[in-house]
This record gives C-alpha cells, sequence and structure tokens, in this order.
C-alpha cells in the first residue's frame, strides 16, 4: 500500500531521504516529503526549485535566505514548539549546522512568489486543543506553523505538528477535507506505536511511518499507552480550494458541544 509507507522503521542515513514526491504516479498527494539528516559542520547553499519548508527535528543551525540571518535550535519534538523555514521557488538558502541535525523537507510545485518566512517557538503556539472534551481522552497539543491566517495567499502548504499523549487519542472527532495531507510519525520511545485510521481503514504506525490522507478519507489517530506520538501534518492547498478548517463526521460531532453527555463507569 503506498498510502501507508513503512520503509524507514530502522531510521534515516546520513543524508537525503525521499519519502513522497509531488508527482507520485500512485497516490499522489502532491506533496514531496524528505529527511535530510547532516552532521555538524555540514552545510547546504541552494536556491529553490519549488516552495520548500525545512522543518527542524534536532539539531542547532544558523543560516541565511535573502538578506535575512537567521539561528534555530531544538532538542526535543515532544517538549518544545515547532521551528521551520519556509520559501517560495527561485530562493536563496543557506544552512550551516553547528551540531549534528535532522529536518523534514516539505515541498510543492508552486511557481508563486511570496516572502521567506522564519519560524521559532515563540511564533508557534502550543494549542491544547480537546481541553474539557470526554474528561480530556481526545486533548492534544497542536501546533500550526502557517496556513492562510498567517501566510501569503500565494503559498501552497500549510504545515503543522500534532503531540498525541500517551494512551490519547489526536485528529478527534474524525474529520476529512478535499485537501490532500501527509502525517510523517515519530514516537518518545522507539518501540512506540499507535493507530491511524483511514476512513474504514485502521493502519498500525510506528517510528518514521508516514501515511497519505487521500479521497475525503477521516483521519483520527491514537497513540498506545506508555508513547507519546509526535506527527507532522501538511496539507496541499487546492487551486480553486484553500485548506481552511475540516469537516467533522456528524455522527461524533456531538462530543464537541459543551452540555455532551457520555458514559462514565459507576464504581
Amino acid at each position: 500500500m503506498t498510502l501507508h509507507i513503512t520503509d524507514h522503521r530502522e531510521g534515516f542515513a546520513a543524508g537525503e531521504t525521499n519519502i513522497t514526491r509531488y508527482d507520485d504516479a500512485d497516490d499522489n498527494a502532491l506533496i514531496s516529503l524528505d529527511v535530510l539528516v547532516l552532521s555538524a559542520g555540514q552545510s547546504i547553499s541552494l536556491t529553490t526549485e519549488q516552495e520548500t519548508a525545512w522543518l527542524l527535528m534536532n539539531g542547532k543551525i544558523s543560516g541565511s535566505v535573502g538578506s535575512e540571518s537567521f539561528m534555530l535550535q531544538r532538542s526535543s519534538l515532544f517538549d518544545e514548539s515547532s521551528s521551520c523555514l519556509h520559501v517560495s521557488a527561485d530562493t536563496a538558502v543557506e544552512i550551516v549546522c553547528a551540531s549534528d541535525t535532522e529536518f523534514t523537507v516539505y515541498s510543492c510545485d508552486n511557481p508563486l512568489p511570496f516572502s521567506a518566512r522564519v519560524f521559532g517557538p515563540a511564533d508557534v503556539a502550543n494549542e491544547p486543543r480537546g481541553k474539557g472534551q470526554v474528561r480530556d481522552r481526545c486533548l492534544r497539543y497542536v501546533r500550526t506553523i502557517f496556513d492562510d491566517t498567517n501566510s501569503d495567499p500565494n503559498t501552497g502548504l500549510v504545515l503543522g505538528e500534532v503531540i498525541t499523549f500517551q494512551g490519547g487519542w489526536s485528529s478527534y472527532p474524525p474529520h476529512h477535507h478535499p485537501q490532500p495531507e501527509i502525517y510523517h510519525y515519530r514516537f518518545t520511545e522507539p518501540q512506540g506505536y499507535g493507530h491511524a485510521e483511514l476512513g474504514e481503514t485502521v493502519l498500525k504506525v510506528r517510528n518514521n511511518d508516514t501515511v497519505k490522507i487521500l479521497d475525503l478519507n477521516d483521519h483520527s489517530q491514537c497513540a498506545a499507552p506508555g508513547y507519546g506520538m509526535y506527527y507532522s501534518w501538511v496539507i496541499r492547498h487546492l487551486p480553486e480550494n484553500r485548506y481552511s478548517v475540516p469537516d467533522f463526521t456528524e455522527e461524533h460531532a456531538w462530543i464537541m458541544r459543551p452540555d455532551a453527555q457520555y458514559w462514565d463507569p459507576k464504581v
């Protein structure tokens, strides 16, 4: 199944590893996803061919984009919010690694220009979404790095992260949208796992797995007890239908009502 990519559970080698492409022949999500692993002292210098976002997974970097210099640092996906560089096609970028560094890199075929943005943890809220619903069973942290509320209308991507608490649910109630999306997973322990829904199909996801979400499939998630689950989420705007908010599946949306009544054990 090309919707569930499991080839990288043993980790990523040094250099660039491609996971999906914006022009995949099968199950095309219109987004390229790569993992880039660099050693301390390594650098990259390039001019982008596509809209591209470098999401820092761990490491310490400095660099420049156009005339702007930046420094970003991250040591924990779970305990620190996001650090990211987002640029349009035909943008000169330089990145220098002060430590061993890993990025996930997201790109799409979008020739439209927009100003480069650098996002640090202070720019990305750690939103406690689902708080107070069904005794916090679907409480999670949602970090929306950029979307149409804070980025140029020429952008083609939406990017964020979710931290699912051990034994909890996220992306809940089940929801869907016409725009294609990709989830990329990490866990607090290498043996950690969770379950991902694609409509009526349930996938067992593990460290470094990737799932493509297409065809208006509902996509709720849960993490096994004992294991925190991280996933980045990236959505491709459609030319005549930009992403804004998802549609919640009606039969389960009742749990969001302030007066929702649900069963609890009596003893």
